[in-house]
Formats: C-alpha cells, structure tokens, sequence
C-alpha cells in the first residue's frame, strides 16, 4: 500500500487505522442483557485515519503513518484516507487482520466502542523509524493512543516540529514524550487518567481545576473537550472558554477525532489555539449531525454550524 508521496506535507498523523462495524439500538444493553439492532455495515475508522481524515478536508496536507492487514477489511478501512487526498507512503500492508471497532450507538447518539487492535499493534518503534524522514519533515505530528507505547514513544523522538497528542485511549506511555504534547487534548475523563499516570491526580472533575492541573504538570498547552459545552483552552496567557454549536445529535462516533483534525488543521494554517479550537468545535458538532466517523466529516464548501 505504500507509494512514493507526491507533494510535501505538513501534518503526519501516527495511529490506528480501522474498520468500523456499526449497530444501532434503542439504548445500550445492561450486563447479561441481549438486545435487537440494526445496521451491521463497515465503515473505514481508527482514531488516526480519522483525524488525518478530518484534517485533510479541512485543507490540510496530511500524510498518515499506520498499518492495515491483508485481509478484506483492509479496503473499506483506507477508502476515505484515499478519496480525501492523505499521503499513503507510510502506511504498510502487515500479516495480520485490519484493525476492528466494534461500535454501539444508541437513539441518544451515545456510543460505546471496543477496539481489536490487529494490524495497529505493528506500529511499534520499528515500524515508525522506517518512516523517519516523513516524519522529521513534518510542521505537526498528531498522534492518539491506538498503538503500541513505543512506537509512540519513536514518533515523539523523530518529531522535529510540534506534537499534538489525543491520548485516547489513555495508555501509559513514556513520560518526557508525552510532556512534548503542545497542546495536550482529552476529554474530562480522559484528563483525569492523565493526571494520574503522571502522579498528579485531583478529586476534582471542574474543567478549570484540570486544565490548570495539566499545566502545572508540565504541558506546555491543553485542549479539554467537554461535550456539548464546548472546549476550554489552557496556556500561559490564562483559560478561554469555547462554545460549541447547539445541535440535535445523530451519532457522536468520531466527532471528537473530527475535532483534533480540524484544529491542526488550522494550526497549520496559522490559527492560534483558541481561534483553531473555535473552528474544531464546529467541525465536531457538524460531524455528530451525521452517521458514522469519516463518512461524517466536512469538507472546505459544507456550511459549519454557529456557535
């Protein structure tokens, strides 16, 4: 699957690639209970496709670091990293199954999701360091917690410009390379489980209290989503609320990757961080009207919600 890359980038994502199997219910299940669905269609997923997806819609020119396996899932998992212009040179064909997110979404538009990794788990240190000039050519490397600490750990070491780390899921990794995140992004739930990997866990689940506390845990910046009330941007010049557009939820799946790929996007482009994270707050609320991660995204000519 690789290709030589035919223009210069400057966003490379290193993450996960994944086909989506998608069920829709009435309300998620208890323990022990078996429920009536519908759906049961693949759609292409991971947290790395998506953002680079995201990203690229947007106008950025992205090129993904990752790996699908040789099965028949690996097709559908690439479709839209292909049709919306993101660089495959660094993604390889392994000798394993394409990795597989099993995703629940209820009427509401909650979801709940297991992930196989499959194929995500070769992205190792190895594997990154094969894709070393990509990476060092990069003006942003973004990457989420969907592959193997080390190879995270690699994409850090490489990374010549700034590093935006979604660490979801939160799996421990590497503490200097994970302080390199300029910004940190988590949800509420997300913060908490950081703050305790670098021992300085709060009681408390005030957005203030933890944007302050990732802060002073070393983070040069954060982004903390927090759902239907917006984001809140943290640095060294204080705290900024961001609004988000009042919407009827469809599905919520991938609108927090439609986020992150929205805002490097705009990094790129030459936003700041409250102004990128304005732009992304739209993208998300745009990208949860609709079914499905990528197959919801945006592009450049779609009219974004208000705040």
């Amino acid at each position: 699957m690789s290709s030589d890359p035919t223009s210069p980038v400057d966003i490379v994502v290193v993450g996960s690639i994944n086909a989506d199997l998608t069920v829709r219910v009435r309300r998620h299940p208890h323990p022990g209970e078996t429920l009536l669905g519908s759906g049961g269609g693949i759609t292409p997923g991971g947290k790395g496709a998506n953002q680079a997806v995201a990203a690229a819609l947007q106008g950025g020119a992205v090129a993904m670091v990752g790996a699908v396996g040789t099965d028949a899932y690996a097709e559908p998992a690439t479709e839209y990293l292909r049709s919306s212009g993101v660089d495959m040179s660094g993604v390889a064909s392994v000798d394993e199954t394409t990795g597989l997110a099993v995703i629940t979404v209820s009427d509401d538009g909650e979801n709940s999701i297991v992930v196989v990794p499959g194929a995500n788990a070769t992205v190792t240190a190895d594997f990154v360091e094969e894709r070393a000039p990509l990476i060092e050519s990069a003006r942003v490397v973004l990457l989420q917690g969907e592959i193997p600490a080390d190879g995270f750990a690699a994409a850090v070491r490489l990374a010549t410009g700034r590093v935006v780390v979604n660490l979801a899921p939160v799996i421990e990794v590497d503490r200097k390379s994970l302080l390199r995140a300029d910004p940190i992004m988590a949800n509420e739930h997300e913060a908490g489980l950081l703050l305790e990997q670098l021992g300085a866990g709060i009681s408390s689940d005030i957005p203030e209290e933890l944007v302050s506390a990732l802060l002073d845990a070393g983070f040069p910046s954060v982004v903390l989503t927090i759902g239907a009330r917006g984001a809140l941007v943290g640095d060294t010049s204080g705290l900024t609320k961001i609004p988000t557009p009042r919407i009827t939820p469809v599905d919520t799946v991938g609108a927090g990757d439609a986020f992150a790929g929205a805002f490097v996007a705009r990094l790129v482009a030459g936003d700041d961080l409250v102004t990128a994270s304005r732009h992304a707050a739209r993208v998300g609320a745009f990208a949860a009207t609709g079914h499905g991660a990528q197959t919801s995204y945006p592009g450049m000519g779609d009219q974004l919600p208000e705040a």
